[in-house]
């Protein structure tokens, strides 16, 4: 696996600063970075964090933005016309600063993921579909194990919906094997709309099956990567180390030298 391909989740550094984690990330040997919207990594309030302070660090870490893990999406569902419009207008500026920070894609939301409102949430996306359309910048649902986005038939229904190729699914395989999801099913059902992935594996433990280190547990990775390059996903591919009991900082330099011998 190529390294240009490869970045690494600044969640794993959310209790540091965003210089720091950039630091760390740069030192294991990334490229790239897919940085988590919470402060004080990222922000879509600019007095909050600003830009020029998160290209800042980018210039001084080495690191290329990716992906940005923006929750916007989430307030679609709001009884309150106007917060409804006020996430609209910060799911643009969520593919603005992407655009400008040359990112390729962003995390977004269902609303609260109820199967019912998926026309409702369809038509939000569509128009965001638009913008993200002129602005070259894929917008993807995580998978997670709730009732839109850990149902691939029902993920892929929503991105039929929108109908434009920049609105699809962020394939997360380790949690859809958390939630008890065929993983590998599940790419084959929403293979037309992966816009983004994510990898972190699950093993059974004496907790029964929890987070453990990339390649020791359930994931079939190998497999993951060849079935997408068959689909023709050619997109990043970010690795997201959340294991707390791990220096992370240590951790992500062995998961590179792994993802790279795949």
């Amino acid at each position: 696996m190529r390294i240009e391909r490869l970045s690494c989740c600044s969640i794993s550094f959310l209790k540091q600063s965003r210089s720091d984690a950039m630091r760390h990330i740069a030192a294991a040997g990334f490229q790239k970075v897919d940085l988590i919207a919470r402060a004080p990594h990222l922000s879509l309030d600019f007095d909050e964090v600003s830009p020029d302070s998160i290209e800042a660090d980018a210039r001084a870490s080495g690191l290329k933005i990716a992906n940005l893990g923006t929750y916007c999406g989430q307030k679609f569902v709001s009884e309150s016309a106007w917060e409804r419009e006020e996430e609209f207008k910060a799911l643009v500026r969520a593919i603005d600063l992407a655009a400008r920070f040359g990112a390729r894609s962003i995390r977004v939301m269902p609303g609260d993921n109820d199967p019912a409102k998926i026309d409702y949430l369809a038509e939000w996306f569509r128009r965001g579909a638009e913008h993200a359309a002129s602005r070259q910048v894929y917008m993807g649902i995580e998978n997670h194990g709730q009732r839109i986005s850990g149902d691939p038939q029902r993920c892929r229904e929503l991105a039929e919906k929108v109908g434009s190729p920049w609105f699809g699914v962020l394939y997360e395989p380790g949690n859809l094997h958390h939630a008890g999801v065929d993983y590998k099913r599940a790419l084959e059902t929403m293979k037309d709309c992966i816009v983004h992935v994510h990898f972190k594996d699950y093993g059974q433990t004496d907790s029964g099956l929890q987070r453990v280190t990339l390649g020791t547990g359930e994931i079939d990775f190998p497999w993951c990567l060849r079935r997408l390059g068959e689909i023709g996903y050619d997109g990043d591919i970010a690795l997201e180390h959340e294991i707390k009991t791990e220096d992370p900082a240590l951790a992500i330099k062995g998961w590179l030298k792994t993802a790279l011998a795949w």
